[in-house]
């Protein structure tokens, strides 16, 4: 779906005016206009007429929609860590390095990165349905090439079945922003984009939770790939109802706009939005270029330490793989609490650099304490200190996704989100490579310590965020031009009551 703007008269689209004003706004965003002409277009294609209202309403299947897709992100996510949380027992039944079984979460960053841009073009083009549709249908062949794979000698198909899955999450990761703007009213797409989200952790949270419990450390291998089977078919069982559910109920819009953004959206035509284009102004954004670093540096911590939390909690606990997977629970929990409470606070107040900056400093503090407590012999600390790093870093990744949003609009939401998902990933494959190697020569103080550099420059950088935010501004004149428009029909009407009544005299 396009993000452009176009005036109504009357309710009536005036296709010739709004056609020109819609190409001198792309004209001018792309020869790379300042924060204050960007908002000025934005607005400026929305005074065509006086009369900029149009019925808008908020349906209760939104709900159904958003956790509907919280559920498959969090069977996809799932499997992103259902490997290296449990990756010494891996390592020992396929008979490979642990480097090795890195690669199967890595390889969830390493294939975003490629098929981000046609995914993202396909979401503008196909819209949330076709999406959704893919997505669940990916993932549920994943899950069922790994219920396969189930013998030693079967890494290959294993791999298959995980980069199945990887390509899946692709479908996936753009998705709480778009959701939340085309099904949510403006005071709750904040809150929409943190539930979206918050699947996605809960799935990692189970990812942390669940292997270690299903696929316990024994030594007769036979019974090693009975677990693991077991394991691969609940995943497949699960991945199965949710795709039949998709293909059943999940829709791609409501009948009517949930907001005044979303129904002037709704009138360009669709030949009038260039992807290209788009995405030339997105990398021409200053603050949206800045917003992309950052995210990819605060993401990418979070992803190496989820990736190598086996590596380091065994390396001062032997022999508590079940405790690593709760701690990696502690981080996840923590941060879906997080999540939606920054989500809500967002809705509430507005302020997102602000709000942005403080996560992103106390995420820094949270990897400094957790770097040197982990060593201290005691699991309660670590799971403290892990708990207060998770409240912090996962909590910032909506705030990450809705800031793109303020920044980038009307530019389309999925492409946005895909963009900062595409640096995290990138981030994410540098620190688990460079973090795992620098464990393994240095110990896990260093490789902590290194990520906490990173943490420190995003904090300073998140400080240096423009104040202007195109959606929030442009909403606020929509909803002052309609409530103008409500009282001019009012007076209208009474003018029109008082002339019949003089004239009925």
């Amino acid at each position: 779906m396009s993000r452009g703007k176009s005036s109504l008269v009357d309710g009536e689209i005036n296709d010739n005016e709004n056609v020109s004003d819609l190409e001198k706004n792309k004209m001018s965003l792309s020869a790379g206009d300042s924060e204050e002409m960007r908002l000025e277009n934005n607005i400026q294609l929305n005074r065509n007429g006086d009369d900029t209202t149009k019925t808008i309403q908020l349906y209760k299947r939104r709900w159904f929609i958003v956790l509907l897709f919280s559920s498959y992100s969090l069977c996809n996510s799932f499997q992103w860590i259902q490997y290296g949380i449990i990756n010494n027992i891996f390592m020992r039944f396929y008979g490979v390095e642990s480097f090795t079984i890195d690669w199967m979460s890595m390889i969830y960053m390493l294939t975003y990165i490629p098929f981000i841009f046609p995914v993202t073009w396909l979401l503008d083009k196909k819209g949330l349905r076709i999406i959704a549709l893919v997505a669940t249908a990916m993932n549920c062949a994943g899950t069922w090439i790994k219920v396969t794979s189930v013998r030693p000698d079967l890494f290959a198909v294993t791999m298959l079945g995980q980069f199945c899955c990887s390509l899946a999450q692709v479908f996936i990761l753009g998705m709480p922003s778009k959701i939340a703007s085309v099904w949510f009213g403006s005071e709750e797409v904040s809150t929409a984009c943190s539930i979206g989200v918050f699947g996605n952790q809960l799935g990692i949270a189970i990812g942390f939770l669940v292997p270690p419990i299903l696929v316990p450390n024994v030594e007769d291998m036979d019974q090693l790939a009975y677990h693991i089977s077991i394991m691969f078919y609940i995943t497949a069982g699960v991945a199965t109802l949710l795709f039949l559910l998709v293909v059943i109920v999940f829709q791609e819009r409501p009948e009517l706009p949930p907001t005044q953004a979303q129904a002037t959206a709704r009138c360009i035509p669709p030949e009038q939005y260039s992807y290209t284009a788009s995405i030339l102004r997105l990398l021409r954004n200053k603050p949206f270029l800045l917003l992309i670093l950052t995210y990819g540096l605060n993401v990418g911590c979070f992803y190496a330490v989820g990736t190598l939390l086996n590596r380091m909690i065994i390396e001062h606990y032997p022999g508590e793989e079940l405790n690593a997977g709760r701690i990696g629970l502690t981080i996840v929990i923590a941060g879906m609490v997080g999540s939606l409470i920054c989500g809500i606070w967002l809705d509430r107040t507005k302020t997102y650099k602000q709000t942005t900056l403080a996560v992103y400093l106390m995420s820094f503090v949270g990897m400094l304490v957790y770097a040197f407590t982990l060593s201290l012999g005691h699991l309660w600390v670590v799971f403290l200190t892990a708990g207060a790093l998770g409240f912090f870093m996962t909590g910032y990744l909506p705030l990450g996704f809705e800031f793109g949003v303020e920044l980038t609009y009307p530019e389309c939401e999925g492409t946005s989100s895909g963009l900062l998902n595409c640096s995290a990933q990138v981030f994410g494959i540098i620190f688990t490579i460079c973090q795992g190697k620098i464990i393994d020569n240095y110990g896990t103080l260093a490789g902590n310590i290194f990520l906490c550099v990173f943490l420190f420059i995003g904090s300073v950088l998140t400080g240096t965020y423009p104040l202007t935010f195109l959606r929030e501004e442009t909403i606020i004149y929509l909803n002052r031009q309609r409530e103008k428009q409500i009282e001019k029909d009012e007076h209208c009407k009474t003018q029109a009551n008082k002339q019949s009544g003089t004239a009925a005299s």
